[in-house]
C-alpha cells in the first residue's frame, strides 16, 4: 500500500487510504503525530495518531505498539477514548480515534486548584475507566493528568495505553515486573522492582491525580529523582489546610505505600465522599471560560519537579537530552542503551583519563587518581528506567571541586556519551 500521507507537514489536507481527509496537526511527539481527520463516508471527526514504524522498531518498541493496539480494541467505555480502526502502509501505522475535543485535564488543573464536587467527578469517571480496564485484565501504568482527555460535555476520557500491560504479562508470581510510568505519578512497589500488582500500582496514581485535582500541584516533588523516589517511598506529603476532613482519608489509603493495605476499587466506591452525586460539568468549549471551577492561583507548571517535565504528555520523548539542574554539580540525560552499554561506555572514559572505578548494576563511581583543587575528583552515575525502552541517567559530582567538575564533563563526559543519549530524529 503506498503511503500517500505527508505527516511531515502540519495542515497537510491530504486524503488517507481514500477514506479520511487528514487536516491540522494537533499534537506530536517522538514516535507519533496527532491529526484530526475528517471519516468522509459518514462526516465524522477523529483523531488520526499515525506512528513511524521505523523510529519504534530502531528501539524495539514494535510489541508495544501492537499490544496497544490490542488493549484499546478491548475498551469500550463512555469515559475511555476509543480506537475506532487501524490501517498500516509500509512505514506507518495509523490509529483513527475518537476526537475528543476539550483537551488535556492538565491543562484546567494547571490553570490552579479545582473545586471539590468538580475533582471528585473527575475522579469518579477515572475510577470507573480504570476499574473497567482492570475487569478486562488490562492495567494502564501510566495515569495522568496530560492523559485524560475532557470532550464537549466536560467528561473525562483516558488515553494513551502506550504504557499498558495485559494479565497475560503477568509473571508466574502474579506479579508485573517492567518499571515504567510517569516518576512522579508511579507507585512505589513500581520502583522497588520486586514485582506489583498493576491494580494496586494504578490506584496509587489516581490517588496523585487526586491529589492534584485538589491542591493544584503534586504530592511529592524533589528536584533530585532519587529524593523523590524517597519521599514516594516513605509516603512523605502533607495536606493543604484547604482539603476536606472527608477528602484526606480517601487521598491517604490511595497513597499508601504498602499495596496489601492500601484501599481497593470495590471499598473505594464504597465510601461516602466518592458516594456523593456528580454535578454536571461544563467545558469551556461549551461557553464561559471554565473558570468557574477552578480556586485559587497555584499553577501546576510552576511547582513541577524537573525530573517530571522530562516525560509528560508527550510519552517517549525524554528531552530536554542533558538537562543541566539547578545545581551546577548534577546533570542528567536520556537513553535507549541499556544499563550495561552506559556502564562500558563510562569505563571507557574512566579509563581514557586513568580514573579508578567501582560499579554495580545500576550505578558507577568513577575517582581520579591525583588531588585537585579539593581533593580527588569523584563523580557518581545512577541509572533509572522510566519506560521499557528509555531510562534516565543522572550524574553527580561525588567529591572534589565543582570547577574541575564542570570541565570534565564539558571535555571528557560529553563527547563520549554523545551517540548514546535519546535523540527525536525526527524533530532534528
Amino acid at each position: 500500500m503506498a503511503d500517500n500521507t505527508k505527516v511531515d507537514l502540519p495542515n497537510s489536507n491530504v486524503l488517507l487510504h481514500g477514506k479520511y481527509k487528514l487536516g491540522r496537526l494537533l499534537g506530536c511527539g517522538t514516535f507519533a503525530k496527532v491529526y484530526h481527520a475528517r471519516n468522509l463516508q459518514t462526516g465524522e471527526s477523529v483523531a488520526m495518531k499515525i506512528v513511524s514504524k521505523d523510529q519504534v522498531i530502531k528501539v524495539g518498541m514494535m510489541d508495544q505498539v501492537k499490544r496497544e493496539i490490542s488493549v484499546m480494541k478491548r475498551m469500550n467505555h463512555p469515559n475511555i477514548v476509543k480506537l475506532h480502526e487501524v490501517m498500516a502502509s509500509k512505514s506507518k501505522i495509523y490509529f483513527a480515534m475518537e476526537y475528543v475535543r476539550g483537551g488535556e485535564l492538565f491543562a484546567k488543573v494547571s490553570r490552579g486548584r479545582i473545586k471539590e464536587d468538580i475533582a471528585r467527578t473527575y475522579f469518579q469517571q477515572l475510577v470507573s475507566a480504570v476499574d473497567f480496564c482492570h475487569s478486562r485484565g488490562v492495567y494502564h501504568r501510566d495515569l495522568k493528568p496530560e492523559n485524560l482527555l475532557l470532550d464537549d460535555e466536560g467528561n473525562l476520557k483516558v488515553t494513551d495505553f502506550g504504557l499498558s500491560a495485559l494479565s497475560d504479562h503477568l509473571r508466574q508470581d502474579g506479579l508485573l515486573h517492567t518499571a515504567c510510568g510517569t516518576p512522579a505519578y508511579v507507585a512505589p512497589e513500581v520502583i522497588r522492582k520486586k514485582g506489583y500488582d498493576g491494580a494496586k500500582a494504578d490506584l496509587w496514581s489516581c490517588g496523585v491525580v487526586l491529589f492534584v485535582l485538589l491542591a493544584g500541584y503534586l504530592p511529592f516533588q524533589d528536584d533530585n529523582i532519587v529524593g523523590l523516589y524517597r519521599k514516594m517511598c516513605r509516603g512523605d506529603f502533607k495536606f493543604p489546610p484547604w482539603f476536606s476532613s472527608e477528602s484526606r482519608p480517601i487521598v491517604a489509603r490511595l497513597l499508601d505505600t504498602n499495596p496489601n493495605s492500601r484501599i481497593t476499587t470495590s471499598q473505594l466506591v464504597e465510601t461516602t465522599w466518592f458516594k456523593k452525586k456528580m454535578p454536571t460539568i461544563v467545558n469551556e468549549k461549551r461557553g464561559g471560560d471554565g473558570d468557574e471551577d477552578i480556586e485559587g492561583n497555584e499553577k501546576l507548571t510552576e511547582t513541577l519537579n524537573a525530573f517530571h517535565i522530562i516525560s509528560l504528555s508527550e510519552g517517549f520523548n525524554l528531552s530536554p537530552l542533558f538537562e543541566e539542574k539547578r545545581k551546577e554539580e548534577e546533570l542528567r540525560f536520556a537513553t535507549a542503551k541499556s544499563a550495561s552499554s552506559v556502564i562500558s561506555r563510562l569505563e571507557e572514559v574512566a579509563k581514557a583519563v586513568q580514573f579508578s572505578v567501582k560499579k554495580s548494576e545500576s550505578r558507577v563511581r568513577m575517582q581520579g587518581t591525583e588531588s585537585g583543587r579539593k581533593g580527588k575528583l569523584a563523580i557518581a552515575a545512577e541509572m533509572f528506567p522510566v519506560t521499557p525502552a528509555f531510562m534516565v541517567v543522572e550524574v553527580k559530582k561525588d567529591g572534589g571541586d565543582t570547577l574541575e567538575y564542570n570541565q570534565f564533563c564539558n571535555t571528557e563526559l560529553r563527547p563520549a556519551l554523545q551517540d548514546i543519549i535519546w535523540m527525536d530524529h525526527e524533530n532534528s
